[in-house]
């Protein structure tokens, strides 16, 4: 071999040593990157974590799933400010999450604004199909997907329950925010059932927790017998406690749909088991992220209602609940 050649070889086996060692490197940093988890949104029109959230992350883990390691979760709050929500929807839609998770009807709206592409979970909304959330129950139609709570359509239930506990009612305030772009059907639904039981019904829709003692003046000047409350003062504003407080002063029987409102005073409240719903929202996410469309997974509607009774509420009001009503209910606060 002359010397040429063997030059030739050397160089050609140093750049195939070379070309492995590459490869080989290459393989080994590859293997060694972590796997990319999915990272989920999760918008709340509220200032912190509640049941709902805790329900959520059980689900969650019942599918194997742990937050940080095979999940990342990115958390955002309104604080109060329901303005945010927007923002914070943008915000989300900017990191390019997997899933956004929308927790209340305001929420759904704002990542409804916000993205037409990636796919939206709702972990709880009043009415999806009333809303234009979805076209339909069973085939949602466009990337919006999740729980319904069908609470406006409840309203027929809840003056049932206020009738037989006061069977002379004849006048009832409705209080609605204004800012949820469900509170046109509860008032409507409110309306029909009041008309149905011969009630006259007097709304009060608000844009303001500001409002909220205005509006129970005009209750007094129009000599309201009872009062249903829209969900959202409750639990996303965080006046529940405020709004039951007001009820028992000016002497009004007040009810609504979540049993936090029994719970801060509220004589009774009748809706969906709220913590069922956010827990299934974590089926949606799995399904989601295991390939599945939203426009193909219906909708799903509550099966589970909780009826609360606050008997020291109805002590302050001076009231007497029979003991077939008491047998009824779910849960009674003594």
């Amino acid at each position: 071999m002359d010397q040429g050649t063997e030059k030739g070889m050397k160089k050609k086996i140093t750049v195939l040593t070379l070309c492995a060692l590459l490869f080989a490197f290459c393989f080994s940093a590859g293997a060694q990157q972590p796997k990319k988890i999915p990272r989920i949104g999760y918008l709340a029109f509220r200032a912190n974590p509640g049941l709902g959230e805790k329900a959520f992350l059980e689900g969650l883990q019942d599918l194997g799933y742990v937050e940080g390691k095979t999940i990342a979760i990115e958390w955002r709050w309104t604080t109060g400010k329901p303005e945010s929500l927007a923002d914070l929807a943008a915000e989300l839609v900017r990191l390019r999450v997997d899933v956004l998770v929308a927790a209340s009807t305001p929420a759904v709206q704002a990542a409804k604004n916000a993205t037409s592409t990636i796919p939206i979970v709702m972990a709880f909304a009043a009415d999806p199909v009333g809303t234009g959330f979805v076209a339909s129950l069973a085939r949602p139609g466009w990337n919006i997907t999740g729980l319904s709570g069908i609470m406006p359509e409840l309203a027929g239930k809840r003056l049932e329950l206020l009738r037989e506990l006061f069977p002379k009612l004849s006048r009832l305030a409705f209080l609605a925010y204004r800012g949820d772009p469900a509170h046109g059907l509860f008032v409507k639904e409110a309306q029909g059932a009041a008309q149905s039981f011969g009630i006259q019904l007097q709304s009060l829709v608000i844009a303001s927790p500001d409002e909220i003692e205005g509006a129970f003046s005009a209750m007094v000047r129009e000599r309201a017998g009872a009062l249903v409350v829209q969900p959202l003062f409750v639990v996303a504003l965080g006046q529940g406690r405020r709004i039951a407080d007001l009820a028992v002063q000016n002497r009004l029987p007040a009810v609504s749909d979540l049993g936090t409102f029994a719970d801060a005073g509220g004589l009774i409240s009748y809706g969906p088991d709220v913590v069922v719903l956010y827990r299934r929202a974590a089926t949606y996410v799995d399904k989601i992220l295991k390939g599945t469309k939203p426009a193909y997974l219906p909708v799903e509607q509550p099966t589970k209602f909780e009826f609360v009774i606050n008997l020291k509420t109805a002590k302050a009001l001076n009231l007497t609940i029979p003991q077939s009503v008491l047998f009824r209910a779910d849960r009674v606060i003594r």
